[in-house]
């Protein structure tokens, strides 16, 4: 696997896991019963994107190390 291609997988892998984490631990402005004038209820009230971002590189780097072990040993 070439750099370029290395990271253009893990920017792949990178984004997927973002999707994944970031329904974790959300508590909407419905459930905390803040829900500010002219917001959606829904909307989350302490999002956490740092901490999730973070999480996420995290992840994706374990994920993409596998990926690359395979990728290797197939010798594609």
């Amino acid at each position: 696997m070439t750099v370029t291609g290395g990271l253009a997988v893990y920017f792949v892998i990178w984004w997927v896991v973002l999707f994944a984490v970031l329904p974790f631990g959300v508590r909407s402005q419905s459930e905390s019963g803040e829900v500010a004038r002219g917001t959606e209820p829904g909307a989350p009230v302490v999002p956490g994107l740092v901490r999730k971002a973070l999480i996420t590189t995290v992840l994706a780097a374990a994920v993409f190390a596998l990926v690359w072990v395979v990728w290797s040993r197939l010798d594609l």
